[in-house]
């Protein structure tokens, strides 16, 4: 069911970044080195449009301070499309 899958990334996060994990995808890169996602093949700027609108529209209207929920949000979403984010 549904169960794995929502396991599968809450013991993703788990690992930690030591962990081999062979089951990922290798990550790509577009013709400008930038990185794409390791499971959408997305560029950065295309990928989680939701949250990162949410962020924009935030930080535009109350400044980054205010808008670390956003930015979180973001960044987790970022990183579940297969992005390394520091």
């Amino acid at each position: 069911g549904h169960q794995g899958v929502r396991g599968f990334f809450s013991s993703l996060g788990q690992m930690g970044a030591t962990a081999s994990a062979p089951e990922l995808p290798p990550i790509t890169f577009d013709d400008k080195g930038k990185q794409l996602g390791r499971f959408t093949g997305k560029k950065i700027c295309c990928s989680c449009p939701d949250t990162k609108g949410k962020r924009d529209e935030c930080v535009v209207q109350n400044g980054e301070p205010n808008c670390v929920d956003f930015i979180t949000a973001h960044k987790d979403c970022l990183r579940k499309e297969g992005f390394t984010i520091a």
